[in-house]
């Protein structure tokens, strides 16, 4: 493994000033935990709405899986649409496709400079994975979902058209400063120390609310260990290089099932991560240090494959939620207290659609966004 920025993200490209610790107590109609995607979508849509609302993080804003992932942005669930039928029906998957592809347009309205939708690629790397590629395509073309199979530079596959990439930090960054400007108050570095109904504790305050959002994917468990049977934290490694033109790609890529999966970034940086499922026993964890066998993994995947030769000058990794079932977390755990997560490695969209979603259920009673997710098994009851 090469010497690199160890444990900073690519997406970090400029210095972000610091917002203050809770200190003291607040009164809000409101309090989200977590100020990631999901999480600042949840303020947004809030505040849009008309509540109070105070914002939590242990960190930074954007700091967990948000701010440090792949800057993917894909429709759907997890699993590939084929499963998706299959563990969940076909009225409830295509639902759920429909759902997060609109709030996919939705986020590429709201940051037109920001996002690219070139479509996705899912890349077979095996007879077995082009045969499964066949099965995904007919399903979607079953629904009418766009597809299309693909041979280009980077293999044989699937093109998924209207996907796309973005720079998932400064998404982060962009609406917590929105969020603030309409009236929200943000706090960094406050862990949720306590959630009990009508009152959340940190270490140097508390917020007393009508509503508790947890907004957390990687240590969901942690922070409400009753969704331990159903929630694993597990670590997810990446690395990136130097601007380079040795190669030119034009669409993020799934390969190998998904477990591998890269862009390259408009100044021709490549962004790279995956691997997981060569040490699966040392990625259940919450550490986010960068390991040598999944990064030396990776480094054969950018040096051999790809036949890139660029430096590499990032390597990092973050926590990310996977659920048993391949559903995220959207359930009421206690009195008024709610929590969103476990993603299973595609939050940007979900997350978003989640959060904005929980905000209208909690403050009118409108499960639009979210009905095809409650009907997945999800109880809709406030209390």
């Amino acid at each position: 493994m090469t010497h690199a920025a160890a444990g900073v993200p690519l997406w970090d490209d400029s210095p972000a000033a610091a917002r203050p610790e809770l200190a003291g107590e607040l009164e809000a109609d409101v309090c989200v935990v977590g100020l990631g995607g999901s999480g600042l979508a949840a303020v947004r849509e809030l505040r849009r709405l008309g509540a109070s609302v105070v914002g939590l993080d242990a960190g930074r804003i954007g700091g967990g899986a948000a701010g440090r992932n792949g800057g993917f942005l894909l429709a759907g669930l997890a699993p590939f649409y084929h499963e998706a039928v299959a563990r969940f029906g076909r009225p409830l998957a295509r639902a759920m496709y429909s759902a997060t592809r609109q709030e996919l347009d939705r986020l590429a309205a709201e940051l037109p400079h920001d996002v690219s939708r070139p479509g996705s690629l899912r890349i077979a790397e095996s007879d077995a994975e082009r045969l499964d590629c066949e099965r995904q395509r007919e399903a979607m073309l079953a629904d009418d979902i766009p597809v299309e199979r693909y041979e280009g530079p980077e293999g044989r596959g699937l093109l998924v058209p209207g996907d796309g990439v973005f720079q998932p930090l400064g998404r982060c960054r962009g609406f917590g400063d929105e969020a603030e400007a309409a009236g929200a108050s943000l706090f960094e570095g406050s862990p949720a120390v306590s959630l009990a109904p009508g009152r959340v504790r940190t270490p140097r305050g508390a917020v007393r609310c009508r509503h508790v959002i947890v907004a957390v994917d990687g240590g969901l468990e942690r922070v409400l260990p009753e969704l331990a049977p159903r929630v694993r934290t597990a670590r997810l490694q990446m690395l990136a290089t130097a601007p380079t033109n040795e190669i030119r790609l034009q669409h993020p890529v799934y390969a190998r099932w998904g477990y591998d999966y890269w862009q390259q970034r408009p100044n021709g940086a490549i962004a790279m991560g995956g691997a997981r499922d060569l040490s699966f026993d040392t990625e259940w964890t919450f550490d986010t240090t960068p390991t040598t066998v999944i990064q030396d993994a990776l480094d054969r995947r950018l040096r051999d494959k790809l036949g890139v030769r660029a430096p590499i000058t990032h390597r990092w990794a973050a926590s990310v939620g996977y659920t048993t079932n391949g559903l995220p977390v959207l359930e009421q755990v206690r009195e008024h207290v709610w929590a969103i997560g476990g993603y299973s490695g595609t939050g940007n969209v979900m997350g978003s659609l989640l959060g904005r979603g929980l905000a209208r259920l909690l403050l009118g009673a409108d499960d639009g966004l979210l009905r095809p997710f409650l009907n997945a098994g999800v109880s809709p009851t406030i209390v």
